[in-house]
């Protein structure tokens, strides 16, 4: 069974129809140890993609703060090797930024080939923030639901695959955790007033992350909803989606090697004939 629903754009959702608590009626430990078999099952997907070097993957992290975007690239993308994988963070614009068109710093950062690139905020900034605190008139912020379909779609017809996830909190585990933020010296480094501002704006976040994943969910890069109340769950669900989107192209990768394996021998034999 998978533990997360993929939007492609076929029904209009609303985030009260998920619960963020939900666990697939799992227990932490039983989370725990089947990530670890996911993370064995993605660590070997990922040598495959690297080698046959025909594919790319966009993982798009969005979510309140809090939701635990840091604690899934860590847990999720953490075993995987580095060489072939990369973060983005995409914070405020920079002067620079803000002189090109909204899309010019996150294409430079998109995966190239045999590489996964996780996205820490994305272009959806642009429709979620900038539309929340009016940072833009609404003809423009509206008309960049089409720019990024656009975008997703040439990405996609260039052989990358594209996953994206909403980590799905409540607004009272949003509270908690920022409460326990205050209390451990350790994350003091995390604290902000920014955070508690922005929790005025519950609603309007609610209504603008439903508005891009409606508006922006396609076959070729789907949403999914990641129920993120329980760390440990969140965690679990993003790596089988992960896995489960790979495995269909293992066959292909497979082929891919083979053949250049058979192109590599052929030289290595011309080589040593010469050689004689």
């Amino acid at each position: 069974m998978a533990y997360l629903q993929k939007l492609t754009g076929a029904q209009p959702i609303k985030l009260r129809d998920f619960d963020p608590e939900f666990d697939a009626g799992l227990n932490k430990q039983q989370g725990e140890e089947k990530l670890q078999k996911l993370s064995a099952e993605l660590t070997r997907l990922q040598e495959l993609l690297y080698a046959a070097g025909q594919h790319s993957v966009l993982i798009v992290l969005q979510g309140r703060d809090t939701s635990g975007k840091d604690g899934t690239i860590r847990s999720v993308m953490g075993p995987l090797n580095s060489l072939g994988c990369q973060v983005a963070s995409f914070k405020v614009p920079t002067e620079k930024e803000q002189a090109h068109d909204f899309l010019w710093r996150i294409h430079q950062q998109t995966p190239g080939k045999g590489e996964i690139t996780i996205f820490n905020r994305s272009h959806y900034e642009d429709v979620l923030v900038v539309r929340v605190h009016k940072l833009a008139p609404d003809k423009v912020w509206r008309s960049r639901y089409v720019h990024i379909n656009d975008f997703e779609k040439l990405l996609a017809e260039s052989n990358t695959i594209i996953l994206k996830f909403y980590l799905h909190i409540s607004k009272d585990e949003q509270e908690k955790r920022l409460l326990e933020r205050a209390e451990d010296p350790e994350k003091y480094w995390k604290l902000s007033a920014g955070d508690w501002k922005e929790r005025e704006h519950w609603n309007d976040y609610t209504r603008a992350y439903e508005d891009a994943m409606n508006q922006c969910s396609t076959p070729h890069a789907p949403w999914y909803v990641v129920p993120a109340n329980k760390k440990w769950f969140r965690n679990l669900a993003v790596a089988e989606a992960v896995v489960k989107s790979l495995q269909p192209y293992e066959r292909q990768w497979r082929r891919q090697l083979e053949k250049i394996g058979l192109k590599e021998k052929a030289a290595i034999e011309a080589y040593r004939q010469n050689q004689t």
